[in-house]
């Protein structure tokens, strides 16, 4: 899948310049390039800190950040892999807690892309085998690992001996790549299953119950699922977890959504059925607290890009784009939340994406749909958020930039308008941008 990444740093650009020129969207999944690729680096991947890898359709991401917020907040230097970027590349690769600066970002990417001549390795396969190498390099108590696409047969599964393996929320998406069938989709994540860890899930339908028993067993691992092994539930405005090693209590998540309660307790779950890195109590306390992740039913500062928007305006971003994060976002958008109002959605969403998936859950809760393409992708044509607009019975009017959407909200002259910014990771990072709000 093509990625235009920039960086404002000259030698970061010349070699993302590089990186954007292999298997520009055609990437095929597989372990074999990779292998190759890390083998000419001397294997990096098997001098890696304890790692903790994660899969899902949605929720992988906040997981890792749960992870992450746990273990730093034991003390622990923690190694992050994650994708894709918002604004910068570097976002890819936290070493030891601090996002990779540029000098060894350009260094690291040119010593992978100058030995990869001949293999073929796409954009991600040479990024993962960076971030693996720096990882490597720099002494670390624990890696988090974030799959890209899949499991089974995505970059990251080279992992041979991860110390625990966890599954989020699993959704339809990506059905050229993983199967058109949720079955099929999971098995595809339940790939990452290894014997030196344990398979830790949430919460699944019983259809997909024999999925991961097959996956355990090819494995020789055992499976902890939410609701049989361990639960959690949020009750009381307090996250309460249970597992056969006994309760605790935390706060509630500070990621906004009541789906994040459940991403938290993945990570606890990881943290607690594995034996090799120890993890006080008190840090998964502070966890809840800790965890940050951009893009995820984030409130945006008043920044450049909202300037023009009354001082009382509240304004959400979310990168979700298929139909469960549909669903995840607007559960949370509930009436004492909007308090009478109507969103004013702005979206952008790519083309391979199910637009009317991820938008039937938020009937009845938009006011007027301000539909954007995603620069430099394949998108949604406005026409497409037209129909949806009609058939709900409520505006629709397309802008060339985030801006023109802005204005055309200020001039309305609404007191306090409610904007809900979606559908692309991509949008998010252009947001982000034009806001000055930098993940750090």
């Amino acid at each position: 899948m093509a990625d235009y990444a920039v960086s404002d740093d000259p030698e970061v650009q010349a070699q993302l310049d590089r990186l954007a020129a292999l298997s520009p969207g055609a990437d095929i999944l597989g372990l074999d390039r990779i292998t190759r690729l890390l083998g000419r680096l001397g294997d990096p991947h098997r001098a890696l800190p304890p790692v903790f890898h994660v899969a899902g359709t949605n929720g992988k991401g906040s997981t890792c950040a749960f992870l992450r917020a746990a273990l730093e907040a034991d003390g622990k230097n923690v190694h992050v892999f994650t994708s894709p970027h918002l604004v910068r590349f570097n976002e890819r690769i936290r070493i030891a807690g601090q996002l990779i600066d540029d000098p060894m970002l350009a260094h690291t990417l040119e010593r992978v892309l100058d030995i990869a001549d001949g293999i073929g390795a796409s954009f991600f396969e040479v990024t993962t085998a960076a971030a693996f190498l720096v990882f490597a390099e720099q002494p670390a108590d624990a890696a988090i690992i974030e799959v890209g696409l899949g499991g089974r047969l995505d970059a990251t599964n080279v992992i041979a001996h991860p110390v625990a393996c966890g599954i989020a929320q699993l959704g339809l998406d990506h059905q050229a790549f993983l199967g058109n069938s949720l079955q099929d989709i999971a098995a595809e994540k339940a790939g990452i299953a290894k014997s030196s860890a344990p398979l830790i899930t949430q919460r699944y339908p019983e259809s997909l119950f024999p999925v991961m028993i097959d996956a355990a067993m090819r494995a020789r691992t055992t499976w902890f699922a939410m609701g049989t092994d361990w639960d959690a539930a949020a009750y009381r405005d307090r996250l309460h977890y249970r597992d056969v090693q006994g309760r605790i209590e935390t706060p509630l998540p500070r990621l906004s959504g009541a789906h994040q309660v459940e991403n938290a307790a993945l990570a606890f779950a990881m943290l607690r059925h594995q034996q090799v890195v120890e993890v006080r109590e008190a840090a998964l306390k502070a966890a809840p607290l800790w965890a940050q992740w951009p893009a995820r039913l984030q409130r945006l500062e008043r920044g450049p890009l909202l300037a023009p928007l009354p001082e009382e305006a509240t304004v959400w971003l979310d990168g979700g784009h298929n139909a469960g994060a549909g669903q995840a976002i607007s559960a949370y958008f509930t009436p004492d939340r909007l308090k009478g109002q109507r969103l004013h959605f702005i979206i952008g969403m790519l083309a391979n994406k199910d637009l009317e998936a991820y938008l039937a859950p938020f009937a009845g809760q938009i006011g007027h749909i301000h539909a954007l393409p995603v620069k430099g992708h394949e998108h949604h044509a406005a026409e497409r958020f037209a129909r949806v607009a009609a058939r709900w019975g409520i505006g629709c009017s397309h802008h060339d930039t985030p801006g023109e959407a802005i204005a055309a909200i200020a001039s309305a002259q609404e007191p306090a308008p409610k904007l809900l910014i979606a559908g692309s990771l991509y949008l998010a990072g252009e947001i982000l941008r034009a806001n000055g709000q930098f993940p750090d």
